[in-house]
């Protein structure tokens, strides 16, 4: 573990950050956070008294935990101590509802500190929301840190990808339903900067710490939620996707899928992430600093597809399709296909300029893309038709 090393955590006293939404905890216990005695209350009036604010904090010096495990009582002592080893931990707990809030879509919120002395050291956050499509708001940020190339599927039983710092488990849906235009209600995990998924042995070390939490966060809001029935522990997961020498006539590995001439010196290197029948597969395709350029995705879950609603219907120029229909604005194109299987969503995105210059990637390679991918995971023949054809 590197928790000797600080990482870069929001401020342990300051307010939740804008994904969270509880709001910060009151003053007065901060203040009284500050004493190692805070913990001989935590069960009875602390969390009594913030139980009507909508959230709940304790911290203990020790582990195994006093009191009720953190993020509704669901983490237990293996997965705290194998993300934060034997640290003191600081727990803001939002208190999870089992209906979204207001007019959002959260259910509540969990984030974990830990301490060497005062200095904070790690934080992890435990979300539960459902993913929306109907407005748009979680189809190009939400990807961003969890539809990554260097996420792996957690496969099995287990609908959700997990990296070295990000990780999702969708929740069933006979216990959270799901409407029109909605994505699936999910448990995501997060600690640190997202994207620091390079393979080494702590990055190993990391997700498999993250995944036996995920899981057992995902679990325990199942329970809070009144329902039966739980996730397995994950199987034994691929190793983390390296970069590696692309090859230009099969790009990211899909047979009939050619990279232009005109990019493949600039644009020699790809990263796909690994595990067969996972909800997506994503590649990265760059240089040689392993930065992304291309960002190239296939959803091929029903219920994930529909996050990207918005994106396919009411943005950008028009796509035709042989069984679908979508958009392209330029640096991002989105097509969703009618498969025997569902919805199934394409995605291309061009997160940064070539040697060329501007932003042409992304209609360059849509119609070749959805056809390869179409054909490899059988919902071809897909034909498109870009609106300058």
């Amino acid at each position: 573990m590197s928790e000797d090393q600080p990482v870069p955590v929001e401020d342990a006293e300051s307010p939740a950050s804008a994904g969270d939404a509880g709001g910060g905890r009151p003053s007065f216990v901060r203040r009284l956070l500050r004493s190692r005695t805070a913990r001989a209350v935590t069960a009875a009036g602390l969390a009594g008294a913030l139980l009507g604010a909508g959230a709940v904090a304790w911290r203990t010096d020790t582990l195994p935990l006093l009191g009720p495990a953190p993020c509704w009582n669901s983490l237990g002592d293996a997965s705290v101590s194998g993300l934060f080893g034997d640290r003191r931990i600081e727990v803001d707990e939002q208190s999870l509802h089992n209906s979204r809030q207001g007019d959002g879509l959260s259910y509540g919120q969990c984030r974990i500190t830990s301490f060497k002395d005062d200095r904070a050291l790690r934080q992890v956050t435990v979300n539960v929301h459902q993913l929306d499509g109907l407005r748009g708001t979680d189809s190009t940020r939400w990807p961003q840190e969890f539809l990554a190339a260097g996420m792996v599927s957690l496969g099995g039983e287990l609908p959700g990808m997990v990296s070295a710092s990000r990780g999702w488990l969708a929740l069933p849906q006979g216990c959270t339903g799901r409407g029109n235009f909605s994505g699936p209600t999910v448990v995501e995990i997060g600690m640190g900067r997202a994207g620091l998924d390079f393979p080494s042995d702590l990055a190993t070390e990391d997700r498999d710490a993250l995944t036996d939490a995920l899981v057992d966060a995902a679990n325990g809001v199942i329970r809070s939620f009144g329902c039966s029935g739980s996730y397995p522990s994950p199987r034994t997961l691929p190793p983390i996707g390296t970069w590696q020498d692309g090859d230009a006539a099969a790009l990211c590995g899909t047979k009939g899928f050619a990279l232009p001439a005109a990019y493949r010196k600039e644009l020699s290197r790809t990263r796909t992430g690994a595990g067969a029948a996972g909800p997506a597969r994503v590649c990265e395709v760059g240089g040689d600093y392993r930065e992304p350029v291309l960002r190239l995705t296939t959803v091929v879950d029903p219920a994930l597809a529909e996050i990207f609603s918005w994106d396919s219907l009411r943005t950008g120029a028009s796509v035709k399709g042989t069984t679908g229909y979508g958009k392209t604005t330029g640096g991002r194109a989105v097509y969703r296909a009618r498969c025997q299987t569902g919805p199934v969503v394409f995605v291309v995105e061009q997160l940064r300029q070539t040697a060329k210059g501007g932003f042409t990637l992304t209609d360059e390679l849509l119609p070749g893309y959805v056809a390869a991918e179409a054909e490899r995971i059988g919902c071809g023949p897909q034909k498109l038709t870009l609106p300058s054809a």
